[in-house]
């Protein structure tokens, strides 16, 4: 019987002697009263004694814990050390100076790779092989680890630490699991951290080979905070650079400040669980493809943004017009497919912008930004050597075949533009002119994870997130073709 059923009967007795008008119980009621009162002390008891072998097995762990570090921080074994029950903290960091001493050991101790770093290292490696990823130089170990399961490797590693490996092997997945939990916010356990470092690794490696096409024609910036970034773009009058006198004299000139876009970083990310069902069962594939999903996810969602924002053209940027106008000059406004003809009007709206004060820039275009369709066409007129135009009846000599120019398609503009009329657009190379960049904090350019403390929640859990902004930083960098519906 639990403590609130004898603590409810008790009062129910207490209670009918209140309604039968008595100021005091019988003798039989004070009887079963006292009764239950002795079986609500023993309950009290039996807790206090629980919480307080609860707290001596911790403070346990913890001795062998630390013991076992410091000891194979000196390539010393541990066993004696742990065995002796009245063996401190303390007394063991005394005891392991003594013993160099003898030794003469501070003479002769080198830094190298604690045996539990390793392990870890080998670990990882090994749950990397599992789970199909390519490790290219594997850490010592790696290759036998590889065979275990979740619940071996576990054991293995509670083991290294200090713990019975016999008891450990007796208990079930399920038990193994539960015991994992209290080690799991525990800083220096390494199962948790082998995790850690998987997941960590599974999550580079698949958002670097996530196909997405935004890289190849943004630029990178880098932000240290969440606040809004206003960058100055100094300009000089022209003819600011004059002809120097006979007499030597260099005339004054004073260069203009002006505020270019106001670049911002956001937030982005979810959560995850590795759940018993999944450790008992081996799932290794849980430690690659739920992390993959998201690590994939976000990088997609670069990529979406960035085409919205093109495909859009409804947001103003920093001089107050949206991207694309006609006062930019970077808008063919009646639409058509790449051809010889449209991709070279594209060309020459960028090569003829000007700076503030109406001077040529010398802009350099370099790639073209396609919907998907158009790869085959474009391709044959950026590299054919000869091709027929609309201004003569005999196939000439390509003009743009030494431009140097590169394409890239992009099914997210056909999504976009379902069988309405999709554009596409002309990119300048970022050295002559910028057009859309891509901030992160503190150029960190993949997804960080955090191992996360969720109360209530029966797994391993974890935080995925990433910071970055999406900025258009020149109009001039770009220019778009309105284009046509695109029939597959």
């Amino acid at each position: 019987m639990e403590l609130k059923e004898l603590i409810a009967k008790q009062q129910a007795i207490v209670n009918k002697a209140k309604a039968a008008g008595r100021a005091t119980m019988s003798e039989e009621e004070e009887k079963a009263f006292n009764e239950l009162q002795a079986d609500i002390a023993k309950l009290k008891n039996e807790g206090a004694e629980g919480a307080a072998t609860k707290r001596g097995a911790e403070e346990e762990r913890k001795r062998i814990l630390s013991i076992t570090s410091m000891c194979r921080d000196f390539g010393i074994d541990p066993e004696n050390f742990i065995k002796d029950a009245k063996m401190t903290e303390d007394k063991c960091r005394a005891a392991i100076l003594e013993e160099l001493k003898k030794s003469k050991g501070p003479a002769s101790v080198k830094v190298t790779k604690d045996e539990g770093d390793k392990f870890r290292a080998a670990a990882t490696d090994a749950l990397q092989l599992r789970c199909g990823q390519k490790v290219e130089k594997p850490a010592e170990g790696a290759t036998e680890l590889r065979n275990m399961s979740l619940k071996d490797l576990a054991i293995e590693s509670m083991a290294r630490e200090g713990r019975s490996e016999s008891e450990l092997r007796r208990m079930s997945g399920d038990e193994l699991y539960n015991e994992l939990g209290r080690q799991y916010f525990n800083p220096t356990s390494a199962f948790p951290a082998i995790l850690d470092s998987t997941i960590r690794k599974n999550i580079v490696s698949i958002y670097t080979e996530t196909p997405t096409t935004f890289q190849y024609w943004c630029s990178k910036g880098s932000v240290s905070d969440f606040k809004i970034t206003p960058d100055h773009n100094y300009i000089i009058g022209g003819g600011a650079f004059e002809k120097v006198g006979e007499n030597g004299e260099l005339k004054a000139s004073k260069p203009e400040t002006s505020l270019l876009p106001q670049r911002k970083i956001d937030t982005y990310g979810t959560q995850f669980t590795m759940g018993r069902q999944a450790f008992i069962n081996d799932d290794i594939g849980f430690l690659s493809n739920v992390p993959g999903v998201y690590a994939s996810a976000a990088k997609r969602k670069i990529n979406t943004q960035v085409y919205e924002l093109l495909f859009n053209n409804n947001a103003t940027i920093y001089d107050g017009k949206v991207l694309f106008n006609a006062d930019h000059g970077n808008l063919e406004g009646t639409g058509a497919k790449p051809s010889l003809e449209t991709i070279n009007k594209l060309m020459l709206k960028m090569q003829t912008q000007k700076d503030p004060f109406g001077e040529a820039i010398n802009i350099t275009p370099r790639m073209l930004v396609l919907p998907v369709g158009y790869g085959l066409n474009v391709d044959t007129i950026l590299h054919s050597t000869s091709i027929k135009t609309s201004d003569n009846d005999y196939t000439g000599y390509n003009p743009l075949a030494n431009k140097g120019l590169t394409y890239v398609e992009d099914a997210t503009l056909n999504g976009l533009a379902g069988s309405n009329a999709c554009p596409w657009f002309l990119v300048a190379d970022p050295i002559s002119a910028k057009s859309i960049q891509i901030d992160y904090l503190n150029g960190n350019e993949t997804p960080t994870l955090r191992r996360m403390e969720t109360p209530g929640m029966l797994g391993f859990v974890w935080d995925i997130y990433m910071d970055w902004g999406i900025t258009v930083v020149d109009w001039r960098g770009i220019a778009r073709n309105n284009g046509v519906a695109i029939t597959i």
